[in-house]
């Protein structure tokens, strides 16, 4: 019985599909009129003429033995309509780029604390309302309105989720492999962010953000809780207003009249450490290309996605150990290198080296994290405190810009198979000379205002081993 079916499933296939140049069933376009006698002729014969052909105006037969449902089935993304799979992941990253931008000016402003929670909060309720979307409009509005929240939520606490991100990663692989319709796995991912308000309240608001914004009494509450957490008993009598003051004495001065975001373009070192945006937009284009395309590595995406998360936590808790013994610059140029030949090697692999494929593939996405580890730590020790929001923000801007492109430059397919890793390859392994010109941090104080920036002049570019005293940036 099952070959008959299979049988008549063939012959309603050849009368009514054309085969493209692969010999294979067309993709997007039918017969106008049941071909009959092409059921009597050779498998080898073709009949793809034009004028015998039309669109599929009736709808798509899905292959639904990996996921029941996607975005794709469920909207038609798909032949004159498939790069709208790019410009749903496009808009989320361009809500990331607006939301780096925004969130980052109001967080030097409010603090970090209170713009976190509203982040979380709208970040929460938009991805839920995501996965009830009745349209692809409205879904593509919620993802961007997504989008604009969840860069901030990264970005805040970014030293403590560089490991945390990946375990996250590799969990996702296993929810979709045990959740198969995207409504239920979106609704799984975003509800959880509600929960996170709760303990988001418990949270601690930035002890130097309200130095330099001249609260100095809650700055030192803050400071105490801190140090209860940490299991200092003695807290309430040493870390007094009098002791704060005259330990940061430098930077109350520093703060008494308000810096104006146009003074830091008199600031040539900062403008200096702004040139890292172009290390951070290879960065995104490179680690968005490789992390959303995972299709184009092998049938089981399942797989992929909890090994690119684990080879990712793996890579970053080795980057800081580089970091420490061989420094920033150093540690973003090694990886830089590293991810730019393996991932232009593996693009001229025979497709037959499979498990080469894969090795090569995990070892580009390990060393652009490492190297995106080094970046973020090295931005963070370059910007003064008192503008290191804003300036995370334009300078993590345009790793969003990167991350927007990403997906764009897949419909280079068209042209070329090899063109969109090419690209991704050439475009990291380049980057890393950008590093060259910025001073190193390792073991150098942090800098807490435009003044600090303008007099560390002699920023090294080679570890001062003996200083002791200014070993305060070691992670």
């Amino acid at each position: 019985m099952y070959f008959l079916v299979q049988k008549l499933q063939d012959a309603l296939l050849r009368i009514s599909i054309p085969l493209d140049s692969n010999l294979k069933p067309e993709k997007c376009r039918r017969f106008i009129l049941p071909q009959w006698q092409l059921l009597h002729l050779n498998e080898t014969v073709t009949n793809t003429a034009e004028p015998d052909t039309e669109p599929c105006i009736d709808g798509w037969v899905y292959d639904r033995s990996y996921f029941p449902s996607t975005i794709i089935t469920e909207w038609d993304l798909v032949c004159e309509s498939q790069s709208l799979k790019s410009v749903v992941q496009t808009l989320f990253m361009t809500g990331s780029l607006l939301g780096s931008l925004i969130y980052s000016l109001l967080s030097d402003r409010f603090g970090r604390k209170v713009v976190y929670q509203w982040c979380l909060l709208q970040l929460g309720i938009v991805d839920t309302a995501a996965a009830f979307a009745p349209t692809f409009l409205i879904y593509c509005i919620l993802r961007f309105w997504a989008g604009l929240n969840f860069h901030f939520l990264h970005s805040v606490g970014v030293v403590l989720m560089m490991s945390s991100y990946s375990i996250g990663q590799m969990f996702l692989g296993g929810l979709a492999f045990a959740i198969r319709s995207w409504h239920t796995l979106h609704l799984a991912m975003s509800v959880p962010l509600l929960v996170l308000l709760l303990p988001s309240r418990k949270l601690v608001e930035s002890f130097r953000w309200l130095i330099v914004t001249n609260q100095l009494e809650k700055g030192v509450k803050e400071l105490r809780r801190v140090a209860h957490i940490n299991g200092k008993k003695n807290a309430e009598e040493t870390l007094t207003i009098e002791f704060v003051k005259s330990t940061i004495q430098k930077e109350l001065d520093a703060v008494q009249v308000k810096p104006s975001i146009f003074q830091l373009f008199h600031a040539l070192n900062v403008i200096r450490c702004l040139f890292s945006f172009h290390f951070r937009f290879s960065y995104g284009v490179s680690l968005y290309g490789l992390i959303l395309n995972l299709q184009h590595l092998g049938s089981n995406i399942f797989l992929f996605q909890v090994l690119f998360g684990a080879i990712m936590l793996t890579a970053r808790l080795v980057s800081l150990w580089t970091l420490n013994y061989m420094g920033r610059r150093t540690n973003q140029i090694l990886f830089s290198f590293l991810a730019g030949v393996s991932i232009l090697v593996n693009t001229f692999l025979p497709q037959e080296m499979q498990t080469l494929h894969v090795s090569l593939a995990t070892l580009g996405v390990g060393s652009v994290s490492a190297a995106g580890t080094g970046c973020t730590l090295h931005q963070i020790e370059l910007l003064p405190t008192v503008f290191r929001s804003t300036l995370g923000g334009i300078v993590t801007g345009f790793q969003r810009t990167g991350a927007m492109l990403a997906p764009l430059l897949m419909t280079f397919l068209g042209y070329s198979l090899h063109l969109p890793w090419i690209i991704y390859g050439v475009i990291i392994l380049f980057s890393g000379l950008v590093i060259l010109p910025l001073p190193e941090t390792r073991n150098q104080p942090l800098v807490n205002t435009l003044q600090d920036v303008e007099n560390n002049t002699k920023y090294s570019r080679k570890v001062k081993q003996e200083d002791t005293s200014t070993k305060v940036t070691q992670f």
